[in-house]
Protein backbone atom coordinates (compact mmCIF):
# COMPACT_ATOMS: atom_id res chain seq x y z
CA UNK A 1 0.00 0.00 0.00
CA UNK A 2 2.58 2.19 0.99
CA UNK A 3 4.43 1.66 -2.36
CA UNK A 4 1.67 2.45 -4.83
CA UNK A 5 0.59 5.97 -2.37
CA UNK A 6 4.41 6.44 -3.14
CA UNK A 7 3.95 5.62 -6.85
CA UNK A 8 0.69 8.08 -7.01
CA UNK A 9 2.60 10.80 -5.32
CA UNK A 10 5.44 11.16 -7.52
CA UNK A 11 3.13 10.88 -10.76
CA UNK A 12 0.75 13.94 -9.62
CA UNK A 13 3.73 15.69 -8.31
CA UNK A 14 5.27 15.05 -12.27
CA UNK A 15 2.03 15.80 -13.98
CA UNK A 16 2.15 19.46 -12.09
CA UNK A 17 5.55 19.97 -13.13
CA UNK A 18 5.24 18.91 -16.65
CA UNK A 19 4.07 21.47 -18.99
CA UNK A 20 0.37 20.98 -19.77
CA UNK A 21 1.82 20.13 -23.64
CA UNK A 22 3.21 17.46 -22.30
CA UNK A 23 1.28 16.12 -20.00
CA UNK A 24 -0.66 12.39 -21.14
CA UNK A 25 -4.18 13.43 -22.23
CA UNK A 26 -3.11 16.46 -23.89
CA UNK A 27 -3.22 16.28 -27.53
CA UNK A 28 0.33 16.53 -29.57
CA UNK A 29 1.04 19.85 -31.31
CA UNK A 30 0.34 19.74 -34.84
CA UNK A 31 2.31 21.40 -37.62
CA UNK A 32 0.37 22.59 -40.25
CA UNK A 33 2.46 23.14 -43.90
CA UNK A 34 0.29 25.61 -46.66
CA UNK A 35 0.09 24.83 -50.32
CA UNK A 36 1.84 26.52 -53.15
CA UNK A 37 0.96 30.75 -53.34
CA UNK A 38 -0.43 30.68 -50.04
CA UNK A 39 1.41 31.87 -46.77
CA UNK A 40 1.79 30.46 -42.98
CA UNK A 41 -0.06 33.93 -41.87
CA UNK A 42 -3.40 33.55 -44.11
CA UNK A 43 -6.72 33.87 -42.72
CA UNK A 44 -7.63 30.55 -44.20
CA UNK A 45 -4.38 28.70 -42.15
CA UNK A 46 -5.18 30.49 -39.17
CA UNK A 47 -8.81 29.17 -39.59
CA UNK A 48 -7.02 25.84 -39.64
CA UNK A 49 -5.91 26.16 -36.86
CA UNK A 50 -8.77 27.47 -34.56
CA UNK A 51 -10.96 24.24 -36.04
CA UNK A 52 -7.67 22.22 -34.48
CA UNK A 53 -8.20 23.95 -31.07
CA UNK A 54 -12.12 23.67 -31.15
CA UNK A 55 -11.82 19.74 -32.12
CA UNK A 56 -8.79 19.39 -29.40
CA UNK A 57 -8.53 22.01 -26.67
CA UNK A 58 -5.16 22.81 -26.15
CA UNK A 59 -3.78 21.69 -29.27
CA UNK A 60 -0.59 23.73 -30.20
CA UNK A 61 -0.12 24.71 -33.53
CA UNK A 62 2.57 25.86 -35.74
CA UNK A 63 2.43 26.95 -38.95
CA UNK A 64 5.71 26.25 -40.83
CA UNK A 65 7.27 28.99 -42.51
CA UNK A 66 9.91 29.87 -44.65
CA UNK A 67 10.18 33.56 -43.88
CA UNK A 68 8.28 35.78 -40.53
CA UNK A 69 7.21 38.18 -43.37
CA UNK A 70 4.05 36.31 -44.74
CA UNK A 71 4.88 37.60 -48.51
CA UNK A 72 8.56 36.07 -48.49
CA UNK A 73 6.90 33.22 -47.05
CA UNK A 74 4.60 32.59 -50.13
CA UNK A 75 7.10 33.82 -52.26
CA UNK A 76 9.44 30.92 -51.26
CA UNK A 77 6.29 28.35 -52.06
CA UNK A 78 7.32 29.08 -55.87
CA UNK A 79 11.20 30.14 -55.56
CA UNK A 80 13.66 28.16 -53.73
CA UNK A 81 15.45 24.81 -53.37
CA UNK A 82 13.40 22.18 -51.81
CA UNK A 83 16.16 20.57 -50.02
CA UNK A 84 17.55 24.03 -48.08
CA UNK A 85 13.92 24.23 -47.14
CA UNK A 86 13.15 21.36 -45.74
CA UNK A 87 16.80 21.77 -43.92
CA UNK A 88 15.86 25.12 -42.14
CA UNK A 89 12.57 23.90 -41.33
CA UNK A 90 13.83 21.03 -39.19
CA UNK A 91 16.16 23.51 -37.82
CA UNK A 92 13.28 25.79 -36.85
CA UNK A 93 11.37 22.85 -35.20
CA UNK A 94 14.91 21.50 -32.93
CA UNK A 95 15.11 24.73 -32.26
CA UNK A 96 11.33 26.21 -31.13
CA UNK A 97 10.99 26.06 -26.98
CA UNK A 98 7.40 23.75 -27.60
CA UNK A 99 8.07 21.22 -30.57
CA UNK A 100 11.68 20.53 -29.61
CA UNK A 101 10.59 19.68 -25.93
CA UNK A 102 7.93 16.80 -27.56
CA UNK A 103 8.58 13.37 -28.29
CA UNK A 104 5.55 13.12 -31.18
CA UNK A 105 4.04 15.81 -33.38
CA UNK A 106 0.90 15.11 -35.91
CA UNK A 107 0.85 17.34 -39.42
CA UNK A 108 -1.47 18.06 -41.67
CA UNK A 109 -0.44 19.43 -45.61
CA UNK A 110 -2.11 20.82 -48.09
CA UNK A 111 -1.47 20.57 -51.74
CA UNK A 112 2.25 20.83 -52.14
CA UNK A 113 2.46 20.82 -48.10
CA UNK A 114 1.90 17.54 -48.17
CA UNK A 115 4.48 16.06 -49.67
CA UNK A 116 7.13 18.63 -47.95
CA UNK A 117 5.85 17.38 -44.61
CA UNK A 118 6.27 13.87 -45.42
CA UNK A 119 10.16 14.67 -46.83
CA UNK A 120 10.27 16.25 -43.25
CA UNK A 121 9.39 12.53 -41.84
CA UNK A 122 11.70 11.07 -44.06
CA UNK A 123 14.89 13.25 -43.43
CA UNK A 124 14.37 15.21 -40.48
CA UNK A 125 15.90 13.55 -36.74
CA UNK A 126 14.20 16.57 -34.41
CA UNK A 127 10.78 15.59 -35.18
CA UNK A 128 8.88 12.31 -34.69
CA UNK A 129 5.38 12.31 -36.62
CA UNK A 130 2.24 10.17 -34.94
CA UNK A 131 0.09 10.87 -37.97
CA UNK A 132 0.63 12.84 -41.32
CA UNK A 133 -2.46 13.67 -43.04
CA UNK A 134 -2.68 15.21 -46.61
CA UNK A 135 -5.20 16.88 -48.64
CA UNK A 136 -4.27 16.97 -52.47
CA UNK A 137 -0.70 16.40 -52.12
CA UNK A 138 1.47 15.23 -55.40
CA UNK A 139 3.12 12.23 -53.95
CA UNK A 140 3.61 10.84 -57.28
CA UNK A 141 4.68 14.11 -58.32
CA UNK A 142 2.43 16.38 -61.26
CA UNK A 143 2.56 15.49 -65.11
CA UNK A 144 1.73 19.13 -66.00
CA UNK A 145 1.88 22.37 -64.60
CA UNK A 146 -0.65 23.93 -62.59
CA UNK A 147 -2.89 27.20 -64.84
CA UNK A 148 -2.48 30.87 -62.68
CA UNK A 149 -4.74 33.40 -61.81
CA UNK A 150 -4.93 36.00 -64.69
CA UNK A 151 -3.49 39.03 -62.15
CA UNK A 152 -1.22 36.32 -60.07
CA UNK A 153 2.48 37.57 -61.88
CA UNK A 154 4.05 35.52 -59.15
CA UNK A 155 2.80 32.49 -60.61
CA UNK A 156 2.76 33.13 -64.11
CA UNK A 157 6.48 33.76 -64.14
CA UNK A 158 7.10 30.62 -61.82
CA UNK A 159 5.60 28.70 -64.39
CA UNK A 160 6.81 29.86 -67.46
CA UNK A 161 10.20 29.42 -66.20
CA UNK A 162 9.52 25.87 -65.22
CA UNK A 163 8.39 25.03 -69.05
CA UNK A 164 11.58 26.36 -70.54
CA UNK A 165 14.52 23.95 -69.19
CA UNK A 166 12.62 21.30 -66.02
CA UNK A 167 15.87 19.46 -65.68
CA UNK A 168 18.57 22.02 -65.68
CA UNK A 169 20.03 22.29 -62.50
CA UNK A 170 19.15 26.11 -62.31
CA UNK A 171 16.03 25.28 -62.70
CA UNK A 172 15.71 22.28 -60.01
CA UNK A 173 17.62 24.22 -57.69
CA UNK A 174 15.21 27.57 -57.53
CA UNK A 175 11.69 26.56 -58.92
CA UNK A 176 9.57 24.66 -56.03
CA UNK A 177 6.82 22.67 -58.54
CA UNK A 178 9.54 21.27 -60.83
CA UNK A 179 11.00 20.16 -57.99
CA UNK A 180 8.03 17.57 -57.62
CA UNK A 181 7.61 17.47 -61.55
CA UNK A 182 7.88 13.59 -62.62
CA UNK A 183 7.77 12.93 -66.23
CA UNK A 184 7.58 9.29 -67.68
CA UNK A 185 8.11 6.96 -70.17
CA UNK A 186 5.40 7.84 -73.03
CA UNK A 187 5.06 3.82 -74.04
CA UNK A 188 5.85 2.56 -70.67
CA UNK A 189 4.28 4.98 -68.10
CA UNK A 190 7.40 4.31 -65.60
CA UNK A 191 9.50 7.56 -64.63
CA UNK A 192 11.70 8.49 -67.47
CA UNK A 193 15.53 8.80 -66.91
CA UNK A 194 15.91 12.46 -66.95
CA UNK A 195 13.81 12.45 -63.77
CA UNK A 196 15.91 10.20 -62.02
CA UNK A 197 18.72 11.27 -62.49
CA UNK A 198 18.09 15.43 -62.82
CA UNK A 199 14.95 15.38 -59.96
CA UNK A 200 16.39 17.24 -57.00
CA UNK A 201 13.67 16.45 -54.27
CA UNK A 202 10.85 14.24 -55.52
CA UNK A 203 13.15 10.96 -57.05
CA UNK A 204 14.96 10.83 -53.69
CA UNK A 205 11.73 11.53 -50.87
CA UNK A 206 9.53 8.64 -53.13
CA UNK A 207 13.27 6.32 -53.03
CA UNK A 208 12.96 5.85 -56.83
CA UNK A 209 16.66 5.35 -57.75
CA UNK A 210 18.56 2.14 -57.30
CA UNK A 211 20.17 2.89 -54.39
CA UNK A 212 17.63 2.95 -51.53
CA UNK A 213 17.63 5.06 -48.36
CA UNK A 214 16.72 2.84 -45.93
CA UNK A 215 15.57 5.30 -43.25
CA UNK A 216 13.14 7.24 -45.57
CA UNK A 217 11.17 3.39 -45.72
CA UNK A 218 11.91 3.01 -41.61
CA UNK A 219 10.50 6.56 -40.80
CA UNK A 220 7.35 6.07 -43.28
CA UNK A 221 7.00 2.85 -41.50
CA UNK A 222 7.18 3.64 -38.04
CA UNK A 223 4.03 6.53 -38.87
CA UNK A 224 0.85 5.81 -37.00
CA UNK A 225 -1.11 7.11 -39.96
CA UNK A 226 -0.73 8.13 -43.36
CA UNK A 227 -3.73 9.73 -44.51
CA UNK A 228 -4.19 11.26 -48.02
CA UNK A 229 -7.22 12.47 -49.14
CA UNK A 230 -7.75 12.92 -53.47
CA UNK A 231 -10.28 16.15 -54.31
CA UNK A 232 -12.53 14.15 -56.65
CA UNK A 233 -13.02 17.19 -58.82
CA UNK A 234 -9.35 18.21 -58.75
CA UNK A 235 -8.49 19.73 -61.87
CA UNK A 236 -5.12 21.58 -60.66
CA UNK A 237 -3.33 18.90 -59.43
CA UNK A 238 -2.53 17.08 -62.77
CA UNK A 239 -2.98 13.97 -62.54
CA UNK A 240 -5.21 13.91 -59.34
CA UNK A 241 -4.58 10.36 -58.86
CA UNK A 242 -0.93 11.50 -57.41
CA UNK A 243 -2.48 12.29 -54.28
CA UNK A 244 -2.94 8.37 -53.75
CA UNK A 245 0.88 7.16 -55.11
CA UNK A 246 -1.11 6.56 -58.10
CA UNK A 247 0.73 6.32 -61.48
CA UNK A 248 -0.88 7.04 -64.37
CA UNK A 249 -0.45 6.48 -68.28
CA UNK A 250 -0.04 9.85 -69.86
CA UNK A 251 -0.81 7.84 -73.19
CA UNK A 252 -3.93 5.80 -72.74
CA UNK A 253 -4.93 7.51 -69.29
CA UNK A 254 -4.35 3.75 -67.37
CA UNK A 255 -4.26 4.33 -63.74
CA UNK A 256 -1.82 2.46 -61.60
CA UNK A 257 -2.83 2.09 -58.00
CA UNK A 258 -0.30 2.34 -55.44
CA UNK A 259 -0.72 -1.46 -54.47
CA UNK A 260 0.23 -2.31 -57.84
CA UNK A 261 2.89 -0.43 -58.55
CA UNK A 262 6.60 -1.88 -57.84
CA UNK A 263 7.31 0.48 -55.60
CA UNK A 264 5.09 -1.11 -52.88
CA UNK A 265 5.15 -4.36 -53.80
CA UNK A 266 8.83 -4.13 -52.98
CA UNK A 267 8.42 -1.68 -50.24
CA UNK A 268 11.01 0.79 -51.23
CA UNK A 269 9.56 3.84 -49.00
CA UNK A 270 7.75 1.35 -46.01
CA UNK A 271 4.31 2.05 -47.54
CA UNK A 272 3.47 -1.71 -47.53
CA UNK A 273 4.56 -2.37 -43.92
CA UNK A 274 2.62 0.72 -42.80
CA UNK A 275 -0.73 -0.69 -45.02
CA UNK A 276 -0.35 -3.57 -43.10
CA UNK A 277 -0.54 -2.47 -39.71
CA UNK A 278 -3.97 -0.62 -40.94
CA UNK A 279 -2.06 2.69 -41.25
CA UNK A 280 -2.53 3.85 -44.57
CA UNK A 281 -5.47 5.37 -45.09
CA UNK A 282 -6.89 6.58 -48.91
CA UNK A 283 -9.79 9.19 -48.76
CA UNK A 284 -11.79 10.78 -51.37
CA UNK A 285 -13.15 14.11 -50.43
CA UNK A 286 -16.11 16.09 -53.19
CA UNK A 287 -14.98 18.71 -54.90
CA UNK A 288 -12.00 20.83 -56.56
CA UNK A 289 -8.66 21.28 -55.66
CA UNK A 290 -8.79 22.45 -52.26
CA UNK A 291 -12.23 23.14 -51.71
CA UNK A 292 -12.80 22.27 -48.16
CA UNK A 293 -15.19 22.31 -45.44
CA UNK A 294 -14.86 22.78 -41.63
CA UNK A 295 -16.93 19.19 -41.64
CA UNK A 296 -14.53 17.43 -43.60
CA UNK A 297 -11.34 18.83 -41.33
CA UNK A 298 -12.88 18.35 -38.29
CA UNK A 299 -13.83 14.77 -38.89
CA UNK A 300 -9.83 14.22 -39.74
CA UNK A 301 -8.49 15.89 -36.75
CA UNK A 302 -11.00 14.22 -34.26
CA UNK A 303 -10.22 11.04 -35.85
CA UNK A 304 -6.51 11.01 -36.47
CA UNK A 305 -5.42 14.21 -33.68
CA UNK A 306 -5.53 14.49 -30.20
CA UNK A 307 -3.65 13.27 -27.24
CA UNK A 308 -1.14 10.31 -27.72
CA UNK A 309 -2.90 7.50 -26.55
CA UNK A 310 -0.01 5.03 -25.79
CA UNK A 311 1.25 7.90 -23.20
CA UNK A 312 -2.20 7.44 -21.74
CA UNK A 313 -2.33 3.98 -21.49
CA UNK A 314 1.53 3.89 -20.08
CA UNK A 315 -0.32 6.71 -17.38
CA UNK A 316 -3.01 3.97 -16.53
CA UNK A 317 -0.98 1.17 -16.48
CA UNK A 318 1.14 2.67 -14.36
CA UNK A 319 -2.14 3.47 -11.84
CA UNK A 320 -2.65 -0.20 -11.88
CA UNK A 321 0.46 -0.74 -10.00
Amino acid sequence: MCLRLALLALLISLATALPSSHSANAPLPLLVWHGLGDNYAADGIKSIGELAQKVHPGTFVYAIRLDEDAAADRRASFFGNLTTQLDQVCTAISEHPVLSQTKKVDAVGFSQGGQFLRGLVERCDAVAVRSLVTFGSQHNGISDFQACASNDWLCKGAMGLLRTNTWSTFIQGRLVPAQYYRSTNDTTGLASDEYLEYSNFLADVNNERKVKNTTYAERIAALENFVMYVFEGDKTVIPKESGWFAQVNRTDGEVTHLRNRTMYTEDWLGLKKLDEKGGLVFRGVKGEHMELDDRVLGKAFKEFFGPDKEAEQLVLESWEL
